[in-house]
């Protein structure tokens, strides 16, 4: 009994620092309640009132899905340039500096791989407090590389997704990102390697307009926004009011643009049973 208390402990002091709201008592966004910062940590920053998801950084998404919280980090070393030289109200090196001292992150993309339920699996997934997750040249050759190293190895992909779309500081050379990810995944179809698309709190713009919407299994966070232009922009564009819930994740469902909404605490079960579908129950033993 010890033995198990110390390892859940030593397993808490080794999570990844996450910036997650401080304080010991945490405002609900949705319902307004004031929750114990405690009990949320242990529902997955869900409220245990009323449903409502809040936004997680990438790391600490990852800490959640894999076995243990045990993972390798991968391409950590890739990091934006100002190719460009693009400036609006900042010079865009200034937003890259700022971005990274807030999350720790060179960019907006985490690659990692772990298990996930004893499958060995590679990981890429955004945080959208790194510029609004937004898909630049470094995200996209991210991306990419995990896709690659999936097909060599025959291993899943899933890609967690939480994104404004491309990013305008890159121009061109970001709207690029949309043709070279989706490209890359031709590799896992040929291989016959799964790829499974989580799509949460916000997936808009490129990343939804291109790999985000071709997995082999399309998963989405209850109420997430998924689309490529905003409700207001559509709404100004077409002068009509829009459906109640418009491109939320229910609505995208019951059309059939996704294939199931999933509660974050019930995340990593799905994924499991997903794996052991496509896998034919092969198990973790994957070295």
């Amino acid at each position: 009994m010890l033995e198990k208390l110390f390892k859940k402990r030593k397993l808490r002091e080794e999570k990844p620092s996450s910036q997650l709201p401080g304080g010991l008592w945490v405002k609900c966004e949705e319902c307004k309640s004031l929750l114990f910062k405690g009990e949320l940590e242990n529902s997955m920053w869900v409220c245990p009132k009323c449903g409502y998801h809040f936004p997680v950084p990438a790391r600490e998404r990852l800490y959640q899905l894999f076995d243990g919280g045990e993972f390798k980090e991968l391409d950590g070393e890739l990091e934006p340039e100002d190719i460009l030289g693009f400036k609006d109200k900042k010079p865009y090196t200034q937003r890259i500096e700022e971005a990274q001292r807030k999350t720790g992150l060179k960019d907006s993309v985490v690659n990692a791989v772990g298990k996930i339920g004893g499958f060995k699996a590679l990981v890429s997934c955004f945080d959208f407090r790194f510029m609004g997750g937004s898909m630049g040249r470094v995200a996209g050759e991210k991306i990419t590389r995990n896709i690659e190293r999936a097909a060599k190895e025959r291993l899943p992909f899933i890609c967690i997704s939480a994104s404004g779309g491309a990013r305008m500081q890159e121009g061109i050379v970001s709207l690029m990102q949309m043709a070279k990810t989706s490209a890359a995944l031709t590799l896992l179809e040929e291989k016959g390697v799964p790829f499974i698309s989580v799509l949460t709190h916000p997936t808009m713009g490129g990343v939804s307009a291109s790999f985000a919407f071709l997995g082999d299994v399309i998963i989405a966070e209850p109420k997430a926004l998924i689309g490529f232009a905003g409700p207001r922009v559509i709404e100004q564009t077409i002068k009509q009011k829009l459906p109640k819930g418009f491109q939320r994740a229910e609505f995208l469902l019951e059309k059939g643009l996704i294939d199931m909404v999933v509660e974050r605490r019930e995340l990593k079960d799905t994924l499991v049973k997903l794996l052991s579908l496509f896998l034919g129950g092969r198990s973790g033993n994957q070295e």
